[in-house]
């Protein structure tokens, strides 16, 4: 704690520093320290228009000149209350009118003030017409003294700050802020070492925050960003350098056995693994063979065939005398994965039963709604080490399940397992050990943003999809054009028809409550364009509506939601792997991982509320089979409007890599992983993991050395520091590793 207290020594209250109006407008951002103060970047800079002779100007025209006070003169407006300012000033050559309109005549004398005739200042603003005395005039222009030297033309034609702004914030008050940090910026703290600085050409912070707040030219800005960034990538890449140099420390068991199930297994496969299943398998067996804990992201898109990579990893455990878990976001997926592995395990997975393969493992379920009883058994097998394989939700991090020998915890859909997840199942293991973890997710997340985002993680690849899945086919389908409505249903109704089944998305469960928030459209400069869109359609009033379409008459209809019970949900699935229901409408609880290769058809309405990756996951329900799937992403946006061409860019993106880079560009690494990810990639403040691949890679390369030779940070305070607070902004509950 003593380190902690040293690294944060040069952080002085805000409160010590400001007046409490400025002190008031930064903690409305929560910033209360000089530290936070400095790195607080403005939104963007407003460069001035190029210096100009009053001669050049015309109406409409932004507008910087350089001129002398000539005359001041105010009168009270004769129609309401309140003065009008006048001010004439020339540039040697041309005079021009400067008009304020004020209400209070203590602003009167504030203006005269500060523009005594001869007094030369920089004056900015638009250039607008008095169609009283028929000239040009500028009305509340932006001024400043400033002296006619090179000088003063160079700081007349610095780029302004632009601070983000609260209701009641002026942007005066934020940049008087600034500058009154900036005297006291050699006292911030430092978590950059200056040989890495200097390695990389950056500049020294002091010399940065000067540069990001009271910048002189463009280059300036840009400039000092540039070591807020790299400081921002380099401290997430210690505390990713640190997990695994935690890691190298650790004892692990070491899952190195050949058989007997492994080759079992692969002798009931009825298909062949592809060259990039086997080319990834080879790669964990290596990694889970060490005597240290691997964490691996095995990404892949929808349908590349992870599930069976992971259940050879798995069974490669239960060889090696140790267990396996697999954990699902959902009882929903729980459920299914429970199906598919023991499905695909066949007689493998009955140890105990009549029918059971002499070699036989136990795969069990273990959920937070299970009766009882069924728990007790489960929980039984899990302690005693008769279950090889469990597969469950988070209910098995709880205190009370204990493993008789976790080797391998696969994860799957890394977004909605957060780090302290990932440090709970750590601490599963047998005697002291830490067990293998692999990650599982179709989202793919591109290279620079892995790095920056989930860095403590080796990230593997699966390219290419088996070939037994007959892929899907995305359209666009407005509600506003009836035909295309009509012609969607048709096209389900075929399906059904030809023995095949289909499933129908909503946003909510009733439309009787609270309309969901849709997500904003971003135009081209990311700025937030929201048209107004239809309120979304529930599940229990779109089931009513479609017994009600004439193309769907005679289909057996059900519903799926997060309010039935687990056991009831359950049911459902059954059902619908049965083939006992055509249609199903639901809500996103059927996102990830369901898996009925009948299904061909994926209806999803009001498509332009889901995230990319919710779209993608969507659509993956479909065509998993012998039969093509069809994916509609049906919304109420006009055709044309942005959100209709956000899902046209994603009915196009032909796999989920190029969805992921669409994703990133749209979005930023934020939404990568998701929200209930640790919040380490949620907080990015400077870093766009596309445009600063290059920092992200260089500060990676520092930070890794820095950690290799100081583990502790021992000779590094303020970096300890800084980690702690990145640890503690991000996730509250966090590992401190």
């Amino acid at each position: 704690m003593a380190r902690r207290q040293e690294s944060a020594r040069g952080s002085m209250p805000l409160s010590e520093l400001l007046v409490s109006k400025e002190s008031r407008a930064m903690a409305s951002f929560g910033v209360r320290d000089l530290d936070t103060m400095m790195r607080f970047a403005p939104r963007r800079y407003m460069v001035p228009a190029p210096l100009r002779s009053l001669r050049e100007i015309h109406q409409g025209e932004e507008v910087s000149a350089i001129v002398e006070v000539e005359s001041v003169r105010d009168r009270a407006m004769r129609s309401r209350h309140g003065f009008v300012l006048e001010v004439t000033v020339s540039d040697g050559t041309d005079s021009l009118p400067l008009t304020f309109f004020l209400t209070k005549q203590h602003q009167v004398q504030w203006h005269r003030g500060r523009l005594p005739i001869g007094a030369r200042i920089l004056v900015r603003g638009t250039v607008g017409y008095d169609g009283y005395r028929k000239a040009l005039q500028l009305t509340h222009p932006d001024y400043e003294p400033v002296e006619d030297t090179d000088e003063g033309r160079a700081w007349a034609q610095r780029p302004r700050p632009v601070y983000p702004l609260r209701q009641n914030i002026a942007q005066a008050t934020m940049r008087s802020a600034t500058e009154k940090g900036l005297e006291y910026a050699g006292s911030l703290s430092r978590p950059v070492p200056a040989e890495a600085l200097a390695r990389r050409g950056l500049s020294p912070l002091e010399e940065a925050v000067r540069r990001v707040h009271l910048p002189l030219t463009v280059e300036d800005t840009r400039r000092g960003m540039a070591h807020l960034r790299y400081e921002e990538a380099f401290v997430l890449q210690t505390i990713f350098a640190q997990r695994r140099a935690q890691d190298e420390r650790t004892p692990a068991p070491v899952l190195a056995a050949e058989g007997p199930l492994q080759g079992l297994f692969d002798e009931r496969l009825p298909f062949a693994l592809t060259d990039g299943q086997r080319e990834i398998g080879a790669k964990l067996e290596e990694r889970i063979g060490n005597g240290h804990p691997t964490s691996v992201l095995l990404q892949g898109d929808v349908g590349s065939g992870k599930t069976v990579v992971a259940l050879r990893a798995m069974l490669r455990a239960v060889d090696s005398g140790h267990q396996a878990v697999l954990l699902a976001p959902t009882e929903v997926l729980a459920e299914q994965h429970h199906r598919t592995l023991t499905t695909l395990l066949g007689e493998l997975s009955r140890a105990g039963q009549l029918d059971a393969h002499p070699e036989a493992t136990r795969v069990r379920l273990l959920t937070g709604s299970q009766r009882t009883a069924h728990r007790r058994e489960t929980l039984l097998d899990v302690t005693s080490g008769q279950a090889g394989i469990v597969v469950g939700t988070h209910a098995l991090l709880t205190e009370g399940v204990e493993f008789a020998s976790l080797g391998l915890a696969v994860i799957d859909e890394q977004h909605r397992f957060g780090v302290d997840h990932r440090r709970r199942l750590r601490a599963k293991g047998p005697s002291g050990q830490s067990p293998h973890v692999i990650v599982m997710t179709a989202t793919p997340i591109p290279r620079t943003a892995a790095l920056a985002t989930v860095g403590d993680l080796d990230v593997l690849t699966l390219r290419e999809s088996p070939g037994h899945r007959a892929g899907v086919s995305s359209f666009v389908v407005h509600e506003k054009v009836e035909s295309w409505v009509t012609r969607m249903w048709q096209r389900a109704a075929e399906e059904i028809a030809a023995g095949r089944q289909v499933f129908v998305v909503c946003a909510r469960i009733d439309e009787e409550e609270a309309d969901a928030p849709a997500p904003p459209a971003l135009d081209e400069e990311g700025r937030e364009k929201a048209p107004p869109l239809e309120p979304a359609r529930g599940v229990l009033q779109t089931v009513r509506r479609l017994a009600e379409r004439p193309e769907l008459a005679g289909a057996r209809l059900a519903v799926l939601h997060g309010r039935l019970s687990g056991e009831e949900k359950q049911e459902v699935m059954e059902r619908m792997g049965r083939g006992e229901i055509d249609l199903l409408v639901s809500t996103t609880v059927i996102e990830v991982g369901v898996d009925v290769p009948n299904a061909s058809v994926m209806v999803i309405l009001d498509a332009e509320r889901f995230g990319v990756s919710q779209l993608h996951q969507l659509r993956g329900r479909v065509g998993r089979g012998e039969h093509a799937g069809i994916a509609f992403l049906d919304t109420s946006a006009e055709p044309d409007q942005a959100h209709s061409q956000h899902l046209q860019r994603i009915a196009e993106a032909p796999d989920g890599f190029a969805l992921a880079e669409l994703d990133l560009r749209r979005r930023g690494a934020g939404d990568l992983v998701g929200e209930e990810q640790s919040g380490l990639q949620r907080t990015l403040k400077h870093l766009d993991v596309l445009r600063d691949a290059r920092a992200i890679e260089q500060a990676r390369e520092d930070a890794f050395a820095v950690v290799a030779a100081d583990p502790e940070l021992t000779a590094h305070p303020a970096l300890a520091g800084a980690v702690e607070e990145r640890l503690r902004d991000a996730d509250p509950d966090v590992e401190r590793s």
